[in-house]
């Protein structure tokens, strides 16, 4: 059985859809979600599924703390589903190309520190680009500089807001996500 950890930090749309992809799949499962903020509503939807979700601080990311834990519950994949915390060098090297992460743009264009969720949509909109979608992609050191494992597009219309642009590249991720985590872990 290959083991997923999930990290998340807001709402957790992502975690849930991949939770649930997985919940009869016989050689994968998802243990815990991992979150680095208490209050989210990430930790409401695992209760909902029966999956146990865990806060830890920044310090405890930074301290190794994060890291052992992984180990410890022998995690085959780390997946970051809307995780905004860099991923200290410790799980990096522990981890080596099985963090995955999925970015809201097609990499390597709308990347990088403040590029997440709703400033990469407006972005899209406000440079009028004709197409967007997602990028999943390795961790690495460098924000959203890891190798892409993949990337879906979606068309933009010259009349979509941030938000029509979000719906399209949320059912991207949504279709795509546990499909290439799905293939990472079983070929």
């Amino acid at each position: 059985m290959k083991k997923i950890a999930i990290l998340a930090s807001g709402s957790g749309s992502n975690a849930e859809n991949i939770i649930k992809y997985f919940s009869s799949n016989n050689e994968v499962e998802v243990p815990f979600v991992i979150s680095n903020r208490k209050e989210v509503y990430v930790h409401e939807r695992c209760k909902k599924l029966s999956v146990p979700s865990y806060f830890f601080s920044k310090v405890d990311f930074e301290n190794g703390v994060v890291t052992k834990f992984l180990l410890d519950n022998k995690i085959d994949l780390v997946v970051l589903a809307g995780f905004l915390l860099k991923i200290p060098n410790d799980m990096l090297d522990a981890y080596p190309n099985m963090i995955i992460n999925i970015h809201p743009s097609l990499l390597p264009k709308y990347g990088g520190k403040g590029m997440y969720g709703d400033n990469v949509h407006k972005a899209v909109v406000e440079n009028k680009e004709t197409e967007s979608g997602i990028t999943i992609h390795f961790l690495n050191e460098k924000i959203d500089e890891g190798e892409p494992l993949a990337q879906y597009k979606c068309e933009v219309l010259p009349t979509d807001t941030p938000e029509d642009v979000a719906n399209k590249v949320h059912a991207l991720e949504y279709e795509w996500y546990p499909k290439v985590i799905e293939k990472i872990l079983l070929g």
